[in-house]
């Protein structure tokens, strides 16, 4: 392993759990695009396990230098995207048929969450996925006292970043025609949230979340 790569204990504690849900939802030989990879260690676990082409990004040049030297697969050079930037997008050619993104929207401002929903929105196909991972609140209330605690210490970091609860994430995906599809309870109180594109016109919120969206990702 090249100097460059970092190592995550908590990719390698959640990574088979992860596995585990995304076997459930994507195919065979399916093309994704990671944002906010990392270490990079996801990438490689998955890739070795399946036959999935896993494509990672990242805005830290440090992080991306992790992932290319975690990667088996050379060809694909780590991608910097920002998701905080409106055209973050643009001049991307490959037809991914999922985004996945772990543990990012709550140590990042509320523009990455927004930013990375929108974009998904138009890089994605009928049908094709969005997923996410990572602690969320529910209704307005932690699901755990340590995820309030986690979520007092990063605001007290960054008063922009905290958890961000599901109600109001899944609000502003379906404004970019991404239905909520699923959410799967994961170790350590965190969850996977998989969302679906529709080319169909959104639809009214459902009512376990519509309390909660009338919230600011704030």
């Amino acid at each position: 392993m090249q100097s460059h790569a970092k190592s995550s204990p908590a990719a390698l504690r959640n990574r088979d759990a992860i596995l585990e849900v995304l076997r459930t939802v994507l195919t065979a030989d399916a093309t994704v695009l990671e944002i906010a990879s990392g270490t990079g260690e996801h990438a490689s676990y998955f890739a070795q396990q399946t036959n999935w082409t896993w494509q990672t990004s990242d805005p830290d040049p440090e992080a991306r230098a992790s992932a290319a030297a975690w990667s088996h697969e050379e060809a694909l050079v780590p991608l910097s995207l920002d998701v905080t930037s409106p055209t973050w997008h643009s001049g991307l050619d490959t037809a991914y048929d999922a985004i996945f993104c772990a543990n990012m929207i709550h140590i990042a401002p509320p523009a990455a969450t927004t930013g990375l929903l929108s974009g998904a929105g138009q890089i994605l196909s009928d049908g094709q996925r969005l997923i996410l991972y990572g602690p969320f609140a529910v209704g307005g209330h932690h699901t755990a006292q340590s995820n309030a605690k986690f979520d007092a210490s990063l605001k007290a970091r960054n008063n922009q970043w905290g958890i961000r609860d599901l109600g109001v994430v899944v609000e502003h995906a379906r404004q970019h025609q991404l239905v909520h599809q699923k959410t799967v309870q994961m170790p350590a109180n965190n969850l996977t949230v998989i969302f679906k594109k529709t080319d169909k016109p959104a639809t009214a919120l459902p009512n376990q979340y519509r309390e909660s969206s009338a919230r600011h990702l704030m």
